[in-house]
């Protein structure tokens, strides 16, 4: 008898597999695929592993074909392999072919992908395609450690989370049909104006962008309204002292002119009251995957998307729990005093897990709960060495788990009243008075520690200057890539896991951007407002929360799968129906939309070689590339580097007056180049040239220095044969030769 562990990655088989090892696993492959046999009591078991999705949702071939491809809506629908239907999931046909081989050589199965929706549609869908069959085991773990598998494997259900694996088989049904179906209505109303794009949306991306739309609104609507605050500067004895007018904003400026006018001249004011207050602040509640996306982009400034990249990088070695949680619990059966026992072997937390070892280790829990997993928290195991933006969210997660367990901080707010000429003045100051848990998340901490000096009723304060402030007020704050994620959350739009890349696609599509804040491009905005006026349903967020409560009702066996797409169904047909009255007045509302876009987009500035035509960008044989609009009156062209994004800008570079455009490379800042490749900028003088030098790739050539949109560099003068490209030497380089 032979068992089939399905793991979800080839890094969580090889944890397992070492985890459930009587000795040691034996590794195997197939085409490159890793697999692992070993033994577990008198049960031999080999650990296969899927790679993410092997399957996804498409049209039913044959119905495509009956109605020719190209028509919706549509619902009849079946599960494929994803590298028949997705050329960029082309490698994983060999973990297909290695799974069905493995399974043919097995007689029981036993799913242990993680305990999630996702995980366990995975886990489904290759149980019942792969290994035939209509049911399996499954093994239920939040952390990849050693005694948490064994447990997970000793104690595993005789049957598939089902309600777990309905609510996402119809999550990612409903999503199928909502973008398929609106996708191919939005592409046939463009195609309506004579014109051609493949355009998309979402179920949950439509009214994601109305939310950064209508903020955006808000911003351009904003009228700022004028007040008025008065601030006094002094001395308390030997102190600076601030204060403000108790009166705060005054909204009528005549009444800030008559309080100026009654305290004109004073240099004495006296203090009237004082008042101490003490109180308690309670220890923050653990993370969440929401709450630690949001603290990341807080305290270290980590987006959201890398902030679960880099937590699931963590949970798959091993040093924290499973990341995508929507619990703020910590049950006692995680180990609290053993946890932070492994902790103390780390150098960094050593006097501090001691310290908590010491107390009754009750943590302060937060409201929310998960069905599948507790909140995250280290599993005390020690991480091998970590880059440093992943030691920054680890960290961060050991601190908040440490944090948890400390007694409240006791701060302090002292209010000192102050008395110029019967005008009341206010100044405020707050302090820690007992640490508490502050020692443990200290790094992370942000907290204003304002002592104001010591003093007496009646004291004399020495005035040195009161001043009328003019203020505006300032419009709505756009959305921060954490602000959006929370304001998704709060509306019940999309899920833990998803709401990062929802951000992601907005800014992908070129309807929002920004980096430390999300602004709605016009492209976002008229888009927003065409499917707003023409089929409104796609924007409500109420239809969609509703769905996913559904979907909730569904994983908790309250509601039928079947139940839920047919309303789906129904729901699509009409906003088709509705979509069908006037498609050709969203066709044009959408065709204008990115032709603007695009002419925006492609507008990089005024050509400086002829002084007549603007510099736009044009796409040509071998990709894109800058043009004269005048041309072929005027040859200036300019080539973009392959594999980099761009943008235009509104900046020219200083030392030509050329336009200037950022550059986009993957896991690089963005950089702000000039247009010119023989701007001074990117000269290099003749002692800083260099000998040229044999290609060392293909030896026949000689690196021969060029220049790019970036400057200057090394390149083979066999190019387009041979690509070969080098830096140009640094400084020290060069001295040392």
């Amino acid at each position: 008898m032979v068992e089939l562990i399905i793991t979800e990655k080839p890094q969580a088989s090889f944890k397992i597999a070492s985890a459930l090892a009587d000795g040691k696993p034996i590794k195997k492959n197939n085409s490159g695929v890793p697999y692992y046999e070993i033994t577990n009591g008198n049960t031999d078991i080999i650990v296969g592993s899927a790679v993410g999705h092997l399957y996804g949702l498409a049209q039913k071939k044959e119905e495509g074909k009956k109605k020719g491809g190209w028509t919706f809506p549509v619902f009849d629908i079946e599960w494929t392999p994803t590298y028949e239907t997705n050329k960029g999931a082309a490698f994983s046909r060999k973990y297909v072919t290695t799974l069905k081989k493995l399974a043919k050589m097995c007689d029981s199965f036993t799913v242990a992908c993680d305990y999630d929706i996702e995980g366990e549609v995975i886990g489904l869908n290759v149980v019942r395609f792969i290994c035939k069959k209509e049911d399996a085991n499954r093994m239920k773990f939040s952390t990849l450690t050693k005694d948490e598998l064994r447990n997970a494997y000793q104690k595993k259900s005789q049957s598939l989370d089902w309600p777990q694996a309905k609510a996402g088989e119809t999550r990612h049904i409903l999503d199928w049909y909502y973008g398929i179906n609106i996708s191919r209505a939005l592409t046939s109303a463009y195609k309506s104006t004579g014109k051609f794009k493949i355009l998309s949306s979402g179920r949950v991306q439509a009214p994601a962008l109305k939310i950064v739309v209508d903020r955006e609104k808000e911003i351009k609507a904003f009228k700022p309204v004028p007040y008025w605050e008065i601030n006094l500067v002094g001395n308390l004895k030997t102190d600076a002292i601030e204060a403000w007018h108790k009166n705060g904003k005054f909204w009528e400026e005549e009444k800030a002119k008559a309080v100026m006018a009654n305290v004109k001249g004073q240099k004495k004011g006296t203090i009237t009251d004082i008042q101490n207050k003490q109180f308690k602040q309670a220890p923050p509640v653990p993370f969440d995957l929401t709450s630690l996306q949001i603290e990341a982009y807080r305290a270290v400034r980590i987006s959201p998307k890398e902030t679960l990249s880099i937590a699931q990088e963590l949970y798959t070695s091993g040093v924290i729990s499973y990341p995508r949680t929507s619990s703020q619990k910590l049950p006692t059966t995680i180990g609290y005093k053993k946890i932070l026992t492994n902790l103390s072997k780390q150098l960094q937390y050593e006097s501090l897990s001691q310290k908590l070892l010491k107390t009754a280790l009750k943590p302060n829990e937060g409201k929310k709960s998960d069905p599948a997993h507790p909140a995250i928290y280290p599993t005390g195991e020690t991480p091998k060495e970590l880059h440093p933006r992943v030691f920054k969210i680890y960290d961060i997660i050991v601190r908040r788990f440490m944090a948890v367990f400390g007694e409240p901080a006791t701060r302090e707010t002292m209010e000192i009243d102050i008395d110029v000429n019967k005008e009341p003045f206010k100044t405020k100051g707050t302090r820690t008075v007992e640490p508490g848990w502050h020692i443990y998340y200290e790094p992370y901490l942000k907290l204003e520690e304002q002592r104001l000096p010591a003093a007496n009723k009646s004291d004399i304060v020495d005035i040195n200057k009161i001043t009328n402030h003019s203020k505006e007020t300032t419009p709505p704050k756009r959305f921060t890539p954490a602000s959006i994620i929370k304001a998704l959350e709060k509306k019940g739009l999309g899920t833990k896991a998803t709401r990062a890349q929802i951000v992601d696609t907005l800014i992908q599509r070129s309807y929002a951007e920004g980096t430390s804040s999300l602004q709605a491009t016009e492209l976002g905005i008229n888009t927003a407002e065409a499917l707003e006026s023409f089929i409104p349903k796609i924007v409500d967020e109420e239809l969609t929360r509703h769905f996913e409560e559904e979907m909730d009702e569904i994983r908790a066996n309250k509601k039928k799968e079947a139940e839920v797409l047919d309303e789906a169904k129904n729901v699509i047909i009409k906003v088709i129906e509705d979509f069908k009255k006037d498609e050709k007045g969203l066709g044009e509302k959408l065709a204008s939309a990115h032709g603007d876009a695009m002419k925006k987009a492609s507008h990089v500035g005024k050509c400086t070689t002829c002084n007549k035509g603007n510099l736009v960008i044009k796409k040509g044989k071998f990709g894109l590339f800058i043009a004269c609009s005048t041309h072929p009156d005027c040859k200036t062209t300019i080539s973009l580097p392959a594999g980099a994004g761009f943008k235009v800008s509104d900046k020219v570079c200083e030392q030509c007056n050329n336009p200037m455009i950022t550059l986009l490379k993957k896991r690089a800042k963005p950089q702000e180049v000039c247009v010119n490749k023989e701007c001074k900028s990117k000269a290099v003088s003749d002692e800083d040239k260099i000998k040229e030098k044999p290609c060392p790739k293909c030896k026949d050539g000689t690196l021969v220095l060029r220049k790019s949109m970036y400057g200057q560099f090394l390149g083979c003068n066999k190019f387009p044969k041979c690509r070969t490209i080098e830096k140009l030497p640094k400084e020290e380089d060069k001295d040392t030769k």
